[in-house]
């Protein structure tokens, strides 16, 4: 008989949420969803709750008793937590075999790194997690006999790409006979690919959270209209796979169907193809090592007209070079840059700063913000100090601006 996969979902109202749930429905005799997480949407987690029954639920703090009342006023008995502690809870319960690490932001970094030292299956959609807290979060990994597989489509496309050994242990990435020479992260280019920098300027929110090809929440699509995201994901694959920042290239790609490559020392490029829906990827790290039917559109190869690469304009797109020198700077600089991007698009989408106007925070709050030395080994205390640090310090650089 085989035994059905407990999932537990943080997260579960985003996009990534919506994807993983209909995989999970639809493979009844494979998954169970054990529990889920909702912060803003709560009317949707309710709906959820009907509909999968899941034996814990968090909520945040503020609203765990009304929520429980909700439930049982419906009949039904879900235990529910609340806040951080709550996640933790969940992301560590016995009962919890996978963890879908799908919290947009810096906090789903605890309730993340919680799951790899109790040795939990983590599919990772939570770029934080990685950016704030990197040799940290794959040590615990490591340290705990966690698995760690990726979800975002771009390094789960390069972890398809790579040998198994790989796969396994990402230091074999360093010997010479599996012959990696390069990662190569393919990106959209976003909603603003054609149009100028003064374009951009006078961007409306409305635009700038208009993917073409993606259906994501409002924080990522604008981090894909200042390629951010990309930027991130570029340290993410850092220490996914082992690897300094100079052997990770981003080119553009618009059609979004190669979704990244691996460039080997032979001249070989192998890539992974498929239409840009996130069932793939989740579906492939739910069922890893085997394979299961993801319920995303088959990839039609006659109807392609052609694929194109572009390299990135970093004066345009400047968070993806701010990225890079951040790696290059260290845990530290990271968590600033992603604190204040954070902080930077929330601005945005509030009214209070130019789309144009984040890549600037971003640089300032790098070259501004002056804090003693962090070891990369820092425990999570001392990175989520930093990260409220630079989220306070650059809110006054937005406020400076929005008065200017």
């Amino acid at each position: 008989m085989v035994m059905t996969q407990r999932i537990a979902v943080l997260g579960a109202t985003g996009s990534i949420g919506d994807s993983t749930l209909a995989i999970l429905a639809a493979q009844p005799q494979l998954y169970t969803v054990y529990a889920l997480s909702g912060y803003h949407r709560l009317d949707k987690l309710f709906a959820l709750c009907q509909q999968f029954l899941p034996k814990r639920v968090s909520v945040p703090t503020a609203a765990v008793d009304d929520f429980a009342q909700r439930l049982r006023a419906a009949g039904l008995d879900i235990d529910v937590v609340g806040g951080e502690a709550g996640l933790v809870d969940i992301a560590t319960d016995s009962q919890t075999d996978t963890v879908v690490a799908a919290i947009v932001g810096a906090a789903g970094l605890p309730s993340t790194l919680a799951a790899a030292r109790a040795g939990k299956r983590i599919l990772l959609a939570n770029k934080e997690a990685l950016v704030m807290a990197g040799q940290v979060m794959i040590n615990a990994v490591k340290t705990h006999n966690a698995t760690l597989l990726p979800l975002d489509s771009e390094h789960n496309a390069i972890f398809q790409c790579l040998p198994v050994a790989i796969q396994k242990d990402n230091t074999q990435i360093h010997q010479s006979d599996y012959g990696v020479r390069k990662l190569w992260l393919t990106a959209s280019g976003g909603p603003f690919l054609q149009q100028s920098f003064e374009q951009m300027q006078q961007a409306t929110v409305a635009e700038a959270v208009k993917h073409p090809n993606w259906s994501m929440g409002q924080k990522i699509s604008v981090d894909s209209a200042t390629m951010m995201n990309k930027g991130l994901e570029l340290i993410e694959a850092c220490h996914l796979f082992d690897l300094s920042e100079d052997k990770i290239n981003v080119v553009i790609h618009p059609q979004s169907i190669i979704h990244s490559m691996v460039e080997y020392s032979d001249g070989s490029f192998l890539a992974q193809l498929g239409s840009p829906d996130m069932k793939t990827p989740i579906a492939h790290a739910l069922s890893y090592p085997d394979r299961i039917d993801s319920g995303s559109q088959p990839l039609d190869l006659y109807a392609l007209s052609g694929l194109e690469f572009i390299e990135p304009d970093l004066q345009k797109f400047a968070c993806l070079r701010l990225a890079r020198q951040a790696m290059q700077a260290g845990t530290q600089a990271t968590i600033i840059l992603n604190a204040a991007n954070e902080i930077a698009v929330a601005a945005f989408l509030a009214g209070k700063i130019r789309l144009t106007d984040i890549a600037d925070i971003n640089e300032q709050a790098l070259n501004d913000i002056q804090l003693p030395p962090l070891n990369e080994m820092a425990d999570i205390e001392d990175i989520l100090a930093i990260d409220k640090i630079a989220r306070h310090l650059t809110g006054k650089l937005v406020a400076n601006l929005w008065q200017s």
